[in-house]
Protein backbone atom coordinates (compact mmCIF):
# COMPACT_ATOMS: atom_id res chain seq x y z
CA UNK A 1 0.00 0.00 0.00
CA UNK A 2 1.64 3.42 -0.93
CA UNK A 3 0.64 5.98 1.50
CA UNK A 4 0.00 9.42 0.13
CA UNK A 5 -0.15 13.13 1.34
CA UNK A 6 -1.35 15.49 -1.06
CA UNK A 7 -0.32 19.47 -0.18
CA UNK A 8 -2.13 22.46 -2.16
CA UNK A 9 -4.16 25.57 -1.19
CA UNK A 10 -6.75 24.91 -3.84
CA UNK A 11 -9.29 22.33 -2.37
CA UNK A 12 -10.73 21.74 -6.11
CA UNK A 13 -7.34 20.43 -7.08
CA UNK A 14 -7.33 18.24 -4.27
CA UNK A 15 -10.77 16.93 -4.63
CA UNK A 16 -10.15 15.94 -8.41
CA UNK A 17 -7.29 13.79 -7.42
CA UNK A 18 -9.42 11.97 -4.21
CA UNK A 19 -11.79 11.12 -6.66
CA UNK A 20 -9.54 8.99 -8.69
CA UNK A 21 -7.93 7.92 -6.30
CA UNK A 22 -10.77 6.41 -4.59
CA UNK A 23 -10.50 3.87 -7.63
CA UNK A 24 -7.06 2.56 -6.16
CA UNK A 25 -6.87 -0.15 -4.24
CA UNK A 26 -3.05 0.49 -3.40
CA UNK A 27 -2.89 4.00 -2.96
CA UNK A 28 -3.94 5.05 0.82
CA UNK A 29 -4.73 8.98 0.72
CA UNK A 30 -3.43 9.52 4.60
CA UNK A 31 -4.13 12.89 4.63
CA UNK A 32 -4.75 16.67 2.93
CA UNK A 33 -2.60 20.10 3.49
CA UNK A 34 -3.14 23.30 2.34
CA UNK A 35 0.51 24.96 3.46
CA UNK A 36 3.86 23.68 3.31
CA UNK A 37 4.35 24.00 6.92
CA UNK A 38 1.50 21.93 7.78
CA UNK A 39 2.91 19.50 5.81
CA UNK A 40 6.04 19.31 7.26
CA UNK A 41 4.52 19.31 10.61
CA UNK A 42 2.10 16.39 9.25
CA UNK A 43 5.57 14.40 8.22
CA UNK A 44 6.62 14.25 12.08
CA UNK A 45 3.48 12.38 12.64
CA UNK A 46 2.59 10.24 9.66
CA UNK A 47 4.21 7.66 7.86
CA UNK A 48 4.60 8.52 4.69
CA UNK A 49 5.66 6.99 1.00
CA UNK A 50 4.75 9.41 -1.63
CA UNK A 51 4.09 13.54 -1.08
CA UNK A 52 2.42 14.68 -3.85
CA UNK A 53 2.69 19.03 -3.40
CA UNK A 54 1.74 22.27 -5.26
CA UNK A 55 4.99 24.45 -6.32
CA UNK A 56 2.82 27.69 -5.17
CA UNK A 57 2.09 27.46 -1.52
CA UNK A 58 1.61 29.95 1.21
CA UNK A 59 3.69 29.82 4.26
CA UNK A 60 6.35 27.43 2.41
CA UNK A 61 6.59 26.63 -1.07
CA UNK A 62 7.07 23.14 -3.07
CA UNK A 63 9.99 23.69 -3.89
CA UNK A 64 11.28 24.55 -0.20
CA UNK A 65 9.21 21.77 0.96
CA UNK A 66 10.81 18.93 -1.21
CA UNK A 67 14.05 19.86 -0.43
CA UNK A 68 13.48 19.83 3.18
CA UNK A 69 12.01 16.09 2.57
CA UNK A 70 14.95 15.33 0.99
CA UNK A 71 17.31 16.00 3.82
CA UNK A 72 14.91 14.76 6.52
CA UNK A 73 12.83 12.10 5.02
CA UNK A 74 15.01 10.86 2.14
CA UNK A 75 12.59 7.34 1.92
CA UNK A 76 9.79 9.53 1.33
CA UNK A 77 9.23 10.28 -2.60
CA UNK A 78 8.32 13.49 -3.95
CA UNK A 79 6.06 14.81 -7.14
CA UNK A 80 5.87 18.67 -7.00
CA UNK A 81 2.82 19.19 -9.75
CA UNK A 82 2.25 23.08 -10.86
CA UNK A 83 0.87 25.02 -14.01
CA UNK A 84 4.04 26.68 -14.98
CA UNK A 85 5.66 24.07 -18.13
CA UNK A 86 9.37 25.98 -18.46
CA UNK A 87 12.10 24.38 -18.29
CA UNK A 88 13.24 25.96 -15.52
CA UNK A 89 11.13 25.23 -13.17
CA UNK A 90 11.45 21.65 -14.11
CA UNK A 91 14.95 21.68 -13.18
CA UNK A 92 15.06 23.72 -10.12
CA UNK A 93 12.29 21.32 -8.89
CA UNK A 94 14.33 18.28 -9.97
CA UNK A 95 17.58 19.82 -7.75
CA UNK A 96 15.60 20.27 -5.15
CA UNK A 97 15.05 16.41 -4.58
CA UNK A 98 11.87 15.68 -6.02
CA UNK A 99 11.40 12.52 -8.09
CA UNK A 100 8.46 13.98 -10.23
CA UNK A 101 6.93 16.61 -12.14
CA UNK A 102 3.10 17.23 -12.91
CA UNK A 103 1.26 19.60 -14.99
CA UNK A 104 -1.73 20.79 -12.81
CA UNK A 105 -3.39 20.90 -16.57
CA UNK A 106 -2.37 16.54 -16.57
CA UNK A 107 -5.47 13.85 -16.62
CA UNK A 108 -5.99 13.11 -13.25
CA UNK A 109 -5.17 9.05 -14.32
CA UNK A 110 -1.90 10.08 -15.14
CA UNK A 111 -1.21 11.47 -11.59
CA UNK A 112 -1.76 7.98 -10.31
CA UNK A 113 0.67 6.26 -13.08
CA UNK A 114 3.34 8.87 -11.82
CA UNK A 115 2.74 7.99 -8.10
CA UNK A 116 3.10 4.23 -8.81
CA UNK A 117 6.58 4.77 -10.76
CA UNK A 118 7.78 7.44 -8.42
CA UNK A 119 7.16 4.71 -5.71
CA UNK A 120 8.71 2.17 -7.09
CA UNK A 121 12.21 4.33 -7.23
CA UNK A 122 11.70 5.80 -11.14
CA UNK A 123 11.08 9.20 -12.58
CA UNK A 124 7.77 10.97 -13.79
CA UNK A 125 7.61 13.73 -15.76
CA UNK A 126 4.38 15.21 -16.93
CA UNK A 127 3.84 13.77 -20.57
CA UNK A 128 2.64 17.65 -21.56
CA UNK A 129 5.70 19.23 -20.88
CA UNK A 130 8.52 20.02 -22.51
CA UNK A 131 11.66 17.99 -23.34
CA UNK A 132 13.81 19.11 -20.94
CA UNK A 133 16.82 16.24 -21.66
CA UNK A 134 16.83 17.22 -25.39
CA UNK A 135 19.85 19.65 -25.26
CA UNK A 136 23.82 18.77 -25.71
CA UNK A 137 25.39 18.29 -22.30
CA UNK A 138 27.54 21.19 -20.51
CA UNK A 139 30.62 20.26 -18.97
CA UNK A 140 31.51 22.55 -16.21
CA UNK A 141 35.50 22.73 -16.32
CA UNK A 142 35.81 23.07 -12.57
CA UNK A 143 33.87 19.53 -12.46
CA UNK A 144 35.92 16.20 -12.34
CA UNK A 145 33.32 14.03 -14.04
CA UNK A 146 33.39 10.37 -13.38
CA UNK A 147 34.65 8.40 -16.48
CA UNK A 148 31.54 7.86 -18.18
CA UNK A 149 31.47 6.72 -22.30
CA UNK A 150 29.31 7.80 -25.08
CA UNK A 151 27.21 5.02 -25.01
CA UNK A 152 26.59 5.56 -21.17
CA UNK A 153 25.92 9.22 -21.94
CA UNK A 154 23.49 8.32 -24.51
CA UNK A 155 21.63 5.62 -22.13
CA UNK A 156 21.52 8.25 -19.02
CA UNK A 157 19.74 10.48 -21.57
CA UNK A 158 17.01 8.47 -22.48
CA UNK A 159 16.67 7.24 -18.60
CA UNK A 160 16.33 10.70 -18.28
CA UNK A 161 13.51 10.94 -20.61
CA UNK A 162 11.46 8.22 -18.61
CA UNK A 163 12.17 5.14 -20.48
CA UNK A 164 12.40 1.74 -19.35
CA UNK A 165 14.84 -0.40 -20.23
CA UNK A 166 13.35 -2.55 -23.21
CA UNK A 167 12.07 1.15 -24.72
CA UNK A 168 15.98 2.37 -24.05
CA UNK A 169 16.85 -0.86 -25.88
CA UNK A 170 14.77 -0.38 -29.08
CA UNK A 171 15.73 3.45 -29.31
CA UNK A 172 19.41 2.57 -28.90
CA UNK A 173 19.19 -0.85 -31.20
CA UNK A 174 21.53 -2.63 -28.36
CA UNK A 175 20.08 -5.65 -26.35
CA UNK A 176 18.16 -5.46 -22.88
CA UNK A 177 20.90 -6.57 -20.78
CA UNK A 178 23.52 -4.39 -22.50
CA UNK A 179 21.43 -1.32 -21.23
CA UNK A 180 20.95 -2.61 -18.12
CA UNK A 181 25.30 -3.11 -17.63
CA UNK A 182 25.38 0.45 -19.05
CA UNK A 183 22.45 1.29 -15.98
CA UNK A 184 24.78 -0.60 -13.47
CA UNK A 185 27.75 1.15 -14.62
CA UNK A 186 26.04 4.35 -14.40
CA UNK A 187 25.27 4.07 -10.83
CA UNK A 188 28.47 2.78 -9.81
CA UNK A 189 30.34 5.58 -11.24
CA UNK A 190 27.85 8.64 -9.98
CA UNK A 191 27.58 7.14 -6.44
CA UNK A 192 23.98 6.56 -6.70
CA UNK A 193 21.55 4.00 -5.96
CA UNK A 194 18.51 4.31 -8.20
CA UNK A 195 17.64 6.14 -10.99
CA UNK A 196 15.93 8.94 -9.51
CA UNK A 197 19.22 9.48 -7.97
CA UNK A 198 20.71 9.32 -11.82
CA UNK A 199 18.85 12.00 -12.95
CA UNK A 200 18.79 14.17 -10.45
CA UNK A 201 22.57 13.73 -10.33
CA UNK A 202 22.56 14.30 -14.56
CA UNK A 203 20.69 17.97 -14.08
CA UNK A 204 22.49 19.58 -10.92
CA UNK A 205 25.75 18.75 -13.30
CA UNK A 206 23.94 20.16 -16.03
CA UNK A 207 24.81 16.67 -18.12
CA UNK A 208 21.78 17.01 -19.69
Amino acid sequence: MIRLIIADDHPVIIDGIRMILEKENDINLVAEVYNGKALMDLLEKEEVDVVLTDINMPEMNGIEVAKLITEKYPNIKVIAFSQYDEKRFVKQVLKSGASGYMLKSTPAREFVKAIKMVHGGGMYLSEGLPNIFDEKPKKRSNYLFPDISPRELDVLKEICEGKNTQEIADTLFISYNTVETHRANLLLKVGVKNTAGLVKWAVENEMI
